[in-house]
Protein backbone atom coordinates (compact mmCIF):
# COMPACT_ATOMS: atom_id res chain seq x y z
CA UNK A 1 0.00 0.00 0.00
CA UNK A 2 1.75 3.15 -0.79
CA UNK A 3 1.00 6.92 0.95
CA UNK A 4 -2.09 7.89 -1.77
CA UNK A 5 -4.06 4.81 -0.63
CA UNK A 6 -3.49 5.80 2.90
CA UNK A 7 -4.58 9.17 1.93
CA UNK A 8 -7.92 7.73 0.70
CA UNK A 9 -8.55 6.09 3.64
CA UNK A 10 -7.39 8.26 5.85
CA UNK A 11 -7.82 11.94 5.04
CA UNK A 12 -5.49 14.16 6.42
CA UNK A 13 -6.97 16.37 9.48
CA UNK A 14 -10.33 15.41 8.73
CA UNK A 15 -10.81 14.35 12.35
CA UNK A 16 -12.83 11.70 12.13
CA UNK A 17 -10.89 8.24 12.87
CA UNK A 18 -11.32 6.84 16.18
CA UNK A 19 -8.27 7.09 18.48
CA UNK A 20 -9.49 5.34 21.42
CA UNK A 21 -11.78 2.67 22.51
CA UNK A 22 -13.43 1.32 25.54
CA UNK A 23 -12.46 -2.63 25.90
CA UNK A 24 -12.91 -5.47 28.39
CA UNK A 25 -10.24 -7.93 29.56
CA UNK A 26 -10.65 -11.24 28.18
CA UNK A 27 -9.05 -12.27 31.28
CA UNK A 28 -9.94 -10.82 34.13
CA UNK A 29 -13.19 -8.69 32.77
CA UNK A 30 -11.79 -5.17 33.89
CA UNK A 31 -13.10 -2.53 32.01
CA UNK A 32 -9.94 -0.32 30.17
CA UNK A 33 -9.66 2.43 27.72
CA UNK A 34 -6.82 2.01 25.11
CA UNK A 35 -5.41 4.96 22.62
CA UNK A 36 -5.72 3.67 19.18
CA UNK A 37 -3.20 5.10 16.12
CA UNK A 38 -5.42 5.42 12.99
CA UNK A 39 -1.93 6.69 11.64
CA UNK A 40 -0.79 2.86 12.06
CA UNK A 41 -2.58 1.03 8.89
CA UNK A 42 -6.45 -0.02 8.11
CA UNK A 43 -5.17 -3.29 10.01
CA UNK A 44 -3.04 -3.10 13.26
CA UNK A 45 -2.13 -6.51 15.72
CA UNK A 46 -0.25 -5.34 18.91
CA UNK A 47 0.60 -6.82 22.57
CA UNK A 48 -1.05 -5.06 25.15
CA UNK A 49 -0.99 -5.59 29.08
CA UNK A 50 -3.96 -5.24 30.61
CA UNK A 51 -3.73 -2.52 33.69
CA UNK A 52 -5.64 -4.41 35.88
CA UNK A 53 -4.61 -7.89 35.99
CA UNK A 54 -1.35 -6.97 33.98
CA UNK A 55 -1.98 -10.46 31.33
CA UNK A 56 -0.92 -9.35 27.87
CA UNK A 57 -3.89 -9.43 25.45
CA UNK A 58 -3.68 -9.23 21.25
CA UNK A 59 -4.99 -6.30 20.59
CA UNK A 60 -6.66 -6.27 16.81
CA UNK A 61 -7.72 -2.89 15.00
CA UNK A 62 -9.14 -2.62 11.72
CA UNK A 63 -10.61 0.53 10.44
CA UNK A 64 -13.59 0.77 8.42
CA UNK A 65 -13.59 4.49 7.10
CA UNK A 66 -12.53 6.36 10.27
CA UNK A 67 -14.30 4.01 12.40
CA UNK A 68 -12.49 1.29 14.81
CA UNK A 69 -13.33 -2.37 15.08
CA UNK A 70 -11.42 -3.56 17.99
CA UNK A 71 -11.21 -7.32 19.13
CA UNK A 72 -8.94 -8.45 22.10
CA UNK A 73 -8.08 -11.94 23.32
CA UNK A 74 -5.23 -13.57 24.91
CA UNK A 75 -1.82 -13.67 24.01
CA UNK A 76 -0.71 -16.47 22.88
CA UNK A 77 3.15 -17.71 23.91
CA UNK A 78 3.18 -15.46 27.30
Amino acid sequence: MDADDLDELFPRGDGLADTEATVGCPYCGATSVIVLDPGGGSVQRYVEDCEVCCRPWEVTVRYHGGTAEVRLEPAQDF
